[in-house]
């Protein structure tokens, strides 16, 4: 059966969606679903290098608004005397007046890289910045739990590919936009075809294995999709639709533990505010709907939602209105089974700069340790191989 370079690269693109681990390569029988009560981690990337100091106001920072004397958010809404939040994350302000979100300030790792590519595999992989790792922190995750899961739905990220984050030496996440999407090109007669005339070929190729893996789970997701309608009304933006589909898996009977989303580009050069205020507002109602929507189904305490960006920018503006490529930044964690709440640490010192860049003081690592050992009751060390101690917020 000869294979056409256009349906050969669409084959290519559906398998690299997919899972693309051996030994799950085989019809598949879907029986485990989480425990009640099982911990539940979602993950939302801020593509592009996010303006943390823009996020997270030093309020009575004289430094803060003489080195950006255009830019400088004037209306926060105040969290303490000396910390305010972007105006735009209206419903983060309520979150932290309920006790539900929890920030934690300059974050980064030592001899930090501004390049968007490399500094992103680096927290995707939780590796030394001269260091070079294949796998992810949360595929490294997958290795040492889902060993023996039935079915490699453990991870879940709402993505036409997948991220470095989720890849494993044998466990790898399933990447999809869209589960209805997914379903109905995996059925595609000329895939099925494909499938059915070489599945049993010892001699297959990689790529028809993984075609059947994504075929027998393209099914099993689209079903729990729309297993559990939701009365919810979520923003019609891309990453309303997103969290609408991660909740409907979520308050199904599937045994996915994480989710991966992300949105961007936060690579403010030029017009910062705009731009920053516009993806804001985007994440702002799509977390109020989803919070909304675990809270009315019972399900939030059981849900750590965390942000995070590749890097921060520069504390001075530039002369575009914008600012360029940084340093350390802040995450959020939001969730009803927060330990400990609000601002988490001291806010970034501007004082203390290394050329203009902020100067970080929280590892990002000790964070996944943190997230790892005490909410995915996993063994970081083996992960990570972080034995520094891990937080206590949650």
């Amino acid at each position: 059966m000869l294979i056409k370079r256009r349906e050969f690269l669409k084959i290519s693109s559906l398998a690299t969606a997919s899972f693309l681990m051996p030994n799950f390569l085989k019809a598949m029988t879907f029986d485990e679903a989480l425990e009640p009560n099982q911990k539940i981690l979602v993950v939302l990337q801020f593509t592009g290098g996010n303006d943390g100091l823009n996020t997270i106001i030093p309020t009575k920072n004289d430094i803060y608004f003489r080195e950006r004397n255009k830019i400088a958010i004037q209306n926060s809404m105040q969290l303490t005397d000396e910390a305010g939040i972007n105006p735009a994350l209206s419903y983060f302000k309520e979150l932290y007046d309920q006790g539900e979100l929890s920030v934690m300030n300059n974050v980064g790792y030592p001899n930090p890289d501004k390049s968007h590519f490399r500094s992103m595999d680096i927290w995707h992989s939780a590796s030394r910045s001269d260091e070079y790792l294949d796998t992810g922190w949360l595929g490294r995750f997958l290795d040492e739990e889902c060993y023996k899961c039935d079915h490699p739905t453990q991870a879940l990220e709402v993505d036409d590919m997948l991220s470095l984050a989720l890849k494993g030496e044998k466990n790898k996440a399933f990447a999809f936009k869209d589960p209805k999407r997914l379903y109905q090109t995996s059925q595609e007669k000329y895939f099925k075809s494909l499938y059915d005339h070489h599945h049993d070929d010892e001699t297959v190729s990689y790529l028809y294995q993984t075609l059947g893996s994504t075929i027998n789970n393209a099914g099993y997701i689209f079903e729990k999709s729309k297993a559990k309608d939701t009365e919810q009304v979520y923003p019609n933006s891309q990453l309303g639709k997103d969290f609408k589909t991660v909740s409907s898996l979520i308050k199904s009977d599937i045994n996915t533990r994480v989710y991966y989303l992300s949105i961007g580009s936060f690579d403010t050069h030029v017009n910062q505010n705009e731009r920053q205020q516009k993806l804001f507002t985007d994440i702002n109602d799509a977390v109020k709907a989803f919070v909304a929507d675990m809270k009315s189904n019972g399900l939030f305490n059981d849900i750590l939602l965390m942000t995070f960006s590749e890097f921060g920018r520069r504390v001075a503006q530039n002369a575009s209105n914008g600012t360029d490529h940084g340093t350390a930044n802040q995450m959020f964690f939001i969730s009803g089974g927060l330990k400990k709440k609000g601002i988490l640490n001291a806010l970034p010192d501007l004082q203390n700069l290394n050329e203009g860049d902020l100067v970080y003081t929280e590892d990002f690592r000790k964070i996944y340790a943190t997230i790892l050992k005490n909410w995915l009751k996993a063994d970081s060390s083996k992960v990570l191989g972080w034995k520094n101690g891990v937080y206590d917020f949650i």
